[in-house]
Formats: structure tokens, C-alpha cells, sequence
């Protein structure tokens, strides 16, 4: 259903254009409703799962990739695409600019899905995780020496070169295994960052600027089950704002 979708969507907006040129009168794709793709069920992390996330992979290097995607909800391809020079650690920020692909053709770098860049705070924790990162990759760059490749980037292989994608999602899968949580997919930390904001009370427009939306609607309809909860929340917070008030003017 999301691939035909996907075709509407192409053949609507050319068929669109040739209604602009006049080459057509009317759009042939407006007589069709395409399909509604069921939305898959996201995956979140429990605290009590993020301890035991982390100390499955507390040696490895998927360790400072995990931590940023848990702070900052960045997809993997903008993670393995990231630069040092992206990267203010005494600012606390981070400036998302480009995403890593593996494509047939090989790797290729492209702008974020959305199209655009953005900014992101870091937390200390992050700041800290790559702090000590930073100091283990300058001592396999001393090791290797002239044999590293440097590419800047802050999630590369041992060597230099670019970390694939799919294998470092096939390095998360395996630790994971080890670690009993089969259940956990490295895009479910994403989703994990976005569903703690909110819960937090974190302003939607906050969460959808940090994950790099298009539009705040995209993250309200994504997170759809975090919305009755915070609705409980609102009334309370409404009610200890404003009782007071109405109880004095009775």
C-alpha cells in the first residue's frame, strides 16, 4: 500500500505540471484514492532497557553512536554521515547537514530527509560520551598513521572510511541479541527520544525542530499515543493554575 502511495504521489504532481503547461485539462490521479498504508507500531526503550542497552555495548563502537541517537533522536544515515566540524562541544551543539546512503551504486551523501539542515542541543551526557570518543579515535589515528583515512568523520570505520549503513545496523542487531533485546531496532532510539520529550512535557515544535520534521504535524501524528497522557497532564496543570482563581471569585 505505501508503494502504491508512493506512485500517486509521483504521477499526481507531473501529471499536475502537464495541467500547468496545458497539456491536459484536468488531473487524471484526482479520480483516484490511493491507499492508506497501515502505520507500523514504533518501538520505544524503557529506561531500565537504555541501562541495559548500554552496558551490552559499553566497549563496541556502536556505544557513542547509540548515546547520540538516544539524546538527539539523529537517524542513522545523519549519525554516520556527521563531522567533527558539525560539532560544538563547548557551544552543546550539533548541526545536522547531510545523511550517509548506501545505495547499489555505493555510498552517497545527500541532504537530511527533510531536505534542510538544522541544529540540535546536546545534553552533557552526549557532550561527555563524545568527548571520550573523540580521544579513542585520536589514538587509532596515531596507530595507523599515514594508513587512516581522514575524512573528519566522527563515526567511521577503524581505518577512517566511512561506516555502511546497513552493516553498522547489522553490528546494532547482533549486539542486541546478545544483550536479550531482539525487540530493540537502532530507529526505535529515534523513537524513544522523541516519546520522552513529549512526555516530559517538551513542546511538540521543540520535538519535531530536533528530529528534523518537515512540520510539526508529521511528529503529532507519529506520536499520536503520546497524546492522551499528556491531555491528562494539561487538565491537571490547568486545574492547579486556575482553581485558585475561580475559587475566589465564588
Amino acid at each position: 500500500a505505501r508503494t502504491v502511495l508512493h506512485h500517486h504521489r509521483v504521477l499526481h504532481r507531473a501529471l499536475g505540471q502537464a495541467v500547468k503547461l496545458q497539456l491536459l485539462v484536468r488531473n487524471p490521479a484526482d479520480a483516484v484514492d490511493p491507499p492508506r498504508p497501515q502505520r507500523k507500531q514504533i518501538s520505544v526503550v524503557t529506561e531500565a532497557e537504555v541501562t541495559q542497552l548500554l552496558n551490552a555495548i559499553k566497549a563496541k563502537r556502536l556505544y557513542a553512536p547509540t548515546v547520540l541517537a538516544l539524546t538527539t533522536g539523529m537517524r542513522r544515515g545523519e549519525l554516520m554521515a556527521l563531522k567533527w566540524l558539525d560539532i560544538d562541544l563547548d557551544g552543546s551543539q550539533i548541526s545536522v547537514n547531510r545523511s550517509l546512503q548506501q545505495t547499489k551504486a555505493g555510498l552517497q551523501l545527500k541532504s537530511p530527509k527533510s531536505g534542510r539542515g538544522r541544529t540540535v542541543a546536546l545534553p552533557g551526557v552526549a557532550i561527555e560520551s563524545l568527548r571520550s570518543h573523540r580521544a579513542r579515535q585520536i589514538e587509532e589515528r596515531l596507530q595507523l598513521g599515514p594508513d587512516y583515512a581522514d575524512n573528519d568523520l566522527v563515526f567511521p570505520w577503524p581505518d577512517g572510511s566511512p561506516w555502511p549503513p546497513d552493516s553498522f545496523s547489522s553490528s546494532f542487531a547482533a549486539a542486541m541479541r546478545s544483550a536479550g533485546l531482539q525487540h530493540v531496532n537502532f530507529h526505535g532510539l529515534r523513537h524513544s527520544h522523541a516519546t520522552l520529550l513529549l512526555k516530559q512535557g517538551v513542546h511538540p515544535k521543540i520535538v519535531s525542530e530536533r528530529l528534523g520534521h518537515a512540520k510539526v504535524g508529521t511528529t503529532l501524528d507519529i506520536y499520536s499515543h503520546v497524546i492522551p497522557g499528556m491531555q491528562d497532564e494539561a487538565a491537571i496543570l490547568i486545574d492547579g493554575a486556575l482553581r485558585g482563581a475561580i475559587e475566589a471569585s465564588k
